[in-house]
């Protein structure tokens, strides 16, 4: 091979040949060095022994499965928090000391959160095992000269295969003959029509979706067929490579555990820090057992030991709403994700279009019409000035459908549930469709027309005809480009005026052909292409693209309006993609900035984080690439949300914050994802962020509640401790409040309602903390009164005639419950609602008053049995209360309304993000 051939000094480019096997541009070879390179010929194929060496060497074509983690491994993982460690080390002391009862409580309690845990989140990841299964399939495969078909994963480098309209790629191939071939790869590079192949070698640096003389495994052959020489299996394709993509980001956090971390460590930190304190103070005051009961006590009492059961309980419920609108959650805390989101990546072909190509313009020669209606449905009708027109009113557009409908080896078969199948070429399909919106006329004519002959496309000559018997003679319709046709149409034809019409439609992203015909005197019954040489009468232009989903549309100007970015990242042509968004409107700055794929690989990584941030369109981009965006735009700070459906979206999917695929997806996008959108549809994603921000909401509430419990109490027993005082409060009893009672009281906050502007307000910053400044605020304040309540109260009793340790703590904790009760009804929905009905006497919707009342009656009955229950009183050392006990508690908890007040002002509770 002449290396000049190749290499260009220009762009300095590297010769295919002298490149390394691993990265080595088959597609830049000349096809005598590919059969050499892979010792092989197009006659006869490999030898049988041959093949059992390559084998051995190379395996066989299948990608290799990930082993999942063994159940109990995953259950060990849910103990994996900082929080956790402090109660098994509590438990741990109690033991020792002697305190099994105490022990096996506290030990209790971190088990049944790693059960939730366990139960909730644990979810197999079977990305790689779907992937494989993508590839595995059957093929034609030429050995010893003789065809043979085999299962796929029985396919070794250098096999010679066969290709036929039907079959799926076995293997990435080099072609080495074809004839009219057309494959469909979107899956892969998100090319909405199939791609016709060549054979001519392509430079090196030619993009993925543009290897136009390549085939890759996992694509369809829609027409025509071929014979290649495999250059990968397995691991070693595109497939593969996009496989191990995936491995390397299978464990990417999210927003919200990365923040529940972080709290977690810095809550930590402050637990050590006052038990210690309390510890070293208690030693100097108490015994040693009556020291260490203080700091075990103080350690139980400051850890949110309800907080990760309430977490998995409210995004659980997030996943139920969700899930009523389409959105099936494959992980937890992907819920909190989408109402983070700021940017939202999107692929193009079926995601925001329907991947359904669709005639939207007919040019006749005279007037341009407008095509309604969307995807292979017959819905729709061709307009002409805004007018219904009728193909039998117009001899021209007649002709220009019928010999789109004649001139055509597609066909369309009617599905299950009223869906339709296309057998051949998706834009052959939209011409079928196209031809019965013009009416009866136009399939009336088709039916006396008998096709006699035909002559298939072929690159060579960009155009494909059909010969039909008339009554007086023969006719042969012409489809394809309009430089093809109208070097075979008559010569007085104003072509510079049909080519500006070819340009028009080209810059709305329309796929444009061109239509003819020609008619022949007597009995002709074959046709060549000599034939149809000259004087055929140009019929007209057909414009056809693959639309976007109308509720898309909306869905994007919706997320606009949340302050969410859109971006459209597709392996289609620039010019398509460009034409889609504007129409979706899918701008930044009303400016649509666009790039493509090789533009992004000559950017370094400061340029394409740039290109990243501004621009709103990326095309022709590879997996790799798609990848990048993504992790160039995390870089920024950003949360993104990525949409895909394909086998070429699954890394980028794995990658970001918040993967979303298509319920009609391939399996490999949707194992990949954390989200699924069972109805394929782009609006489900506005409706799924606006629950995330509701969950993330409620999940503030939720902290906002449980938070300044263990801050009263952890207050109550570290004064005590400093003054030498009895503890108003026991460990056990720290564990009765912090899980039975705030799980009864909390979880209530996690069936709030959305707040009517919630889609209406920007994103929060990606980096602000559960507790803000305004939080602490607000968690100190009532953390100070609940001190108060708890310590007064112990110390008060402790001084009457009723006088027992046992009856002060018993009364201290229902105080705090009912004072807790009032807290509950400040932060929830249920008192502004009733407020602002009886304030305006118009009938509105209470929220979720049934589940916050039902809350509130559940943590009244747990707490008559705390105190007259004869066998928790002797487990958690209470004592039972008379009514004038309970009606003085009541009574001391009513200040919790004037100081819940005082809080909303600087933290509203009803705050949407």
């Amino acid at each position: 091979m002449n290396q000049t051939s190749v290499q260009t000094s220009v762009n300095n480019k590297m010769n295919p040949i002298d490149m390394e096997p691993k990265t080595l541009a088959w597609h830049a070879l000349e096809l005598g060095d590919v059969l050499r390179m892979q010792e092989v010929t197009l006659e006869k194929g490999l030898m049988t022994v041959e093949v059992e060496h390559r084998r051995r060497r190379y395996g066989t074509n299948t990608l290799p499965e990930k082993k999942e983690k063994p159940a109990f491994l995953k259950f060990l993982e849910q103990f994996n928090q900082p929080l956790l460690y402090i109660l098994i080390a509590a438990g741990a002391i109690k033991a020792l000391l002697g305190e099994y009862v105490n022990a096996g409580v506290i030990w209790g309690v971190t088990t049944t959160n790693a059960i939730i845990g366990y139960f909730q989140e644990s979810r197999a990841e079977s990305a790689i095992a779907a992937l494989s299964q993508s590839v595995v399939t059957e093929a034609m495969v030429l050995r010893d000269g003789q065809k043979l078909r085999i299962s796929s994963t029985q396919l070794v480098p250098g096999d010679v295969v066969v290709l036929v309209s039907g079959d799926k790629v076995p293997a990435d191939l080099r072609l080495c003959q074809i004839r009219d071939l057309q494959i469909d790869e979107s899956a892969l590079t998100g090319e909405s029509v199939a791609v016709e192949k060549h054979l001519a070698p392509l430079e090196v640096e030619v993009p993925l979706a543009e290897r136009e003389n390549m085939a890759y495994a996992g694509g369809f052959v829609t027409f025509g067929q071929g014979t290649g020489v495999v250059i990968a299996i397995g691991s070693a394709t595109e497939t593969g490579k996009i496989s191990q993509l995936m491995e390397r980001h299978l464990d990417l956090v999210t927003p919200l555990t990365r923040k529940f971390n972080q709290f977690s460590q810095n809550w930590l930190m402050f637990v050590l820090f006052a038990a210690t304190m309390t510890f070293a103070i208690g030693l100097g005051r108490r015994n040693f057992k009556e020291a260490l009961e203080a700091a075990v006590a103080l350690t139980v009492s400051a850890i949110p030991e309800g907080l990760p059961a309430v977490i998995t309980v409210t995004l659980a419920i997030g996943v139920a709403r969700m899930a009523n609108r389409h959105a099936i959650i494959r992980k937890l805390p992907a819920v909190e994700t989408l109402g983070s989101a700021t940017v939202v990546c999107s692929d193009k072909t079926g995601t925001l279009t329907q991947n359904e190509m669709t005639v939207q313009e007919i040019w006749d020669g005279i007037q341009k019409y407008e095509v309604t209606g969307g995807g292979y449905g017959t819905e729709g009708e061709i307009l002409l000035e805004g007018a219904p027109v009728d193909a039998s009113s117009s001899p021209a557009l007649r002709d220009c459908l019928l010999s789109g409908l004649l001139c055509n080896d597609t066909q369309l078969e009617l599905q299950e549930q009223g869906k339709v199948k296309v057998v051949g070429d998706p834009t052959e399909a939209a011409l079928l469709v196209s031809a019965q919106k013009g009416g009866a006329s136009v399939m009336a004519a088709a039916q006396r027309l008998q096709r006699l002959d035909s002559i298939p496309f072929e690159s060579e000559f960009q155009y494909m005809a059909t010969l039909h018997r008339t009554e007086t003679g023969a006719i042969a319709y012409l489809k394809g480009s309009a430089e093809a046709l109208l070097q075979r149409c008559q010569p007085d034809l104003d072509q510079e005026s049909i080519l500006r019409q070819v340009d028009e439609m080209a810059k709305k992203g329309l796929r444009v052909l061109a239509f003819a015909q020609k008619e022949f005197p007597g009995t002709k019954t074959t046709l060549e292409r000599d034939d149809i040489k000259d004087d055929a009468i140009f019929l007209g232009l057909q414009g056809s693209i693959d639309p976007p989903r109308l509720e898309a549309i909306a869905a994007v100007y919706a997320c606009q309006q949340a302050g969410v970015k859109v971006k459209m990242i597709t392996g289609d042509h620039i010019v398509t993609a460009k034409a889609i968004a504007k129409r979706m409107g899918i701008r930044k700055n009303r400016q649509t900035a666009a790039y493509t794929g090789a533009e992004l690989s000559k950017m370094s990584s400061e340029e394409l984080s740039e290109a990243a941030f501004q621009g709103s369109v990326f095309a022709r981009v590879a997996p790799e690439q798609k990848l990048r965006i993504v992790e160039a735009l995390q870089k920024r700070g950003e949360i993104v949300a990525m949409t895909g459906d394909g086998v070429n979206d699954a890394p980028a999917l794995k990658q970001s914050d918040i993967g979303i695929a298509m319920g009609s997806g391939t399996e490999v996008s949707k194992e990949a994802a954390d989200a699924i959108l069972t109805d394929d549809n782009f609006a489900s994603i506005a409706a799924a962020i606006e629950e995330g921000r509701s969950v993330y909401k409620n999940l503030v509430k939720a902290i906002s509640f449980i938070l300044p419990v263990n801050g009263g109490e952890s207050m109550t027993i570290l004064i005590s401790t400093l003054l030498g005082r009895e503890l108003p409060i026991l460990s056990l009893q720290v564990l009765w409040l912090n899980m039975l009672n705030s799980i009864a009281m909390t979880v209530p906050l996690s069936l709030e309602p959305s707040a009517p502007d919630v889609m209406k307000q920007p994103p929060r910053p990606a980096d602000e903390p559960f507790l803000t400044a305004n939080r602490l605020k607000r968690i100190l304040a009532v953390s100070l009164y609940n001190w108060t309540l708890i310590f007064g109260m112990f110390e008060w009793v402790r001084q009457t005639t009723w006088g027992s340790p046992e009856l002060a703590r018993t009364m201290a904790i229902q105080a705090l419950v009912f004072g807790r009760i009032f807290y509950l009804l400040s932060i929830s929905q249920l008192l502004p609602s009733l407020m602002s009905r009886f304030g305006s006497g118009e009938n509105q919707k209470l929220g979720d008053a049934p589940a916050v009342m039902g809350g509130i009656v559940l943590a009244v009955v747990l707490q008559v049995v705390f105190s007259n229950s004869s066998f928790i009183n002797q487990i958690f050392e209470t004592a039972p209360m008379n009514l004038d006990q309970w009606l003085i508690c009541l009574l001391v908890s009513l200040p919790m309304i004037g100081v819940a007040a005082y809080v909303n002002r600087f933290d509203p509770p009803g705050r949407s993000a």
